[in-house]
């Protein structure tokens, strides 16, 4: 009679956990299924991407081999240990106030002038010929649940409806969730004439209401020049990687970009780890007049995916840039080194290269028209 009970009672815990389980895996396919997710490229893209050279075994490959991560524990490892706070400093989240932010009325900026406006984050505008180019924007999400990465305290002040009434460019480096925010993105679609983007991520947008002549979609190496306005758009390899779900990492591009216009050219890396290809950009494109570096949410355990600090001078160095400015900080708690540390590298790195820094705050217009301002440029 005991051993009937146990049996029955085994059965019916058996039956729960298999139930339990079955309504969380279903819970999580329904998540998955959120336009936010995106969608796998297909038909004409999908041969695209196949034809590629940096496609290899149904992924889109780095130009050399990458691991994305290099911590001793493995993946789940350090990313249990990243998630726990294990080595995080006590100054990972900044205070109310700490960090400064300029109250810009967007709308207004001058047409006269090249602009830089940066938003926090990689999150930037550059007006360029009076052209406005909005770039990597993730105002409002920087991952798919808003409890899970906030940004710091007074950070989120810029919103879609701040941007300019026309974005003549949206330009997106890789779609992980930081740099590529569907609520962003959606908010502005009417507003947006070209978005240039690397390839696959293409169908994101196609998915999200964007029309086939909005978009602009490049391999690495691959460039687009615009007959109006004699911009040219150079997409470029870069070393990281990318996916927005669970099961899609590396099925699309990610890139650098450099934009030439008649007046200047500008160097955005996007994400991604120290090569030689910072050398090799500077001899292709020996007239960059500003480059816009990462400088933030690096740690040794990706640290083939994320430049580290003592790399950025290298980085700067072999561009060799007329001026730099650093992004990928400021906003968002995606490493556990202090929110502030990546201001002390951009300083070692202005010293350590030979180039100027500009130290850009949120929400600040920096005129590039002027080639050394004292007010943001430092040595």
């Amino acid at each position: 009679m005991k051993l009937t009970i146990k049996k029955k009672t085994l059965k019916t815990l058996l039956l729960i956990i298999f139930i339990l389980f079955s309504i969380f895996a279903i819970a999580v396919i329904i998540f998955l299924q959120q336009p936010k997710f995106g969608r796998r490229a297909q038909g004409e893209r999908k041969i695209r991407m196949e034809n590629s050279p940096f496609y290899k075994d149904g992924q889109m490959e780095n130009e050399i081999h990458t691991e994305k991560m290099t911590g001793e524990s493995g993946f789940i490892g350090t990313m249990l240990k990243f998630a726990t706070g294990a080595g995080k400093s006590d100054r990972v989240i900044p205070q109310e106030g700490e960090v400064p932010l300029i109250k810009t009325d967007l709308k207004q900026l001058p047409d006269s002038s090249d602009l830089y406006v940066w938003f926090g984050h990689s999150a930037f505008l550059l007006r360029l010929n009076g052209k406005n180019v909005l770039v990597d924007p993730a105002l409002i999400a920087a991952s798919p649940v808003d409890f899970y990465i906030k940004a710091f305290p007074g950070t989120d002040y810029y919103k879609p409806e701040m941007m300019p009434d026309r974005i003549d460019y949206l330009v997106i480096s890789h779609d992980h969730w930081d740099h590529l925010d569907y609520e962003t993105v959606t908010a502005l679609r009417d507003r947006i004439g070209h978005v240039l983007c690397p390839l696959g991520i293409g169908e994101d947008f196609e998915y999200w209401g964007f029309s086939k002549e909005q978009i602009i979609e490049l391999d690495c190496n691959e460039n687009y020049t615009s007959s109006t306005d004699s911009f040219t758009f150079h997409c470029l390899p870069t070393r990281h990687f990318s996916g927005r779900g669970l099961t899609d990492a590396m099925k699309t591009q990610r890139a650098s970009w450099l934009i030439e216009t008649p007046k200047r050219s500008v160097f955005y890396t996007g994400d991604g780890g120290y090569s030689d290809r910072f050398e090799r950009y500077g001899q292709q494109f020996p007239n960059i007049d500003l480059a816009i570096m990462e400088n933030g949410q690096y740690s040794v355990n990706w640290n083939q995916i994320h430049t580290l600090p003592e790399q950025l001078g290298l980085e700067v160095k072999g561009l060799h840039p007329n001026r730099f400015i650093t992004v990928h900080h400021s906003k968002y708690p995606l490493a556990n080194h202090a929110w502030d540390e990546p201001r002390i590298n951009e300083q070692r790195a202005s010293i350590e290269s030979g180039i100027p820094v500009i130290v850009a705050q949120i929400g600040e217009v920096i005129k590039l028209d002027t080639p050394k301002d004292s007010t943001n440029v430092q040595e």
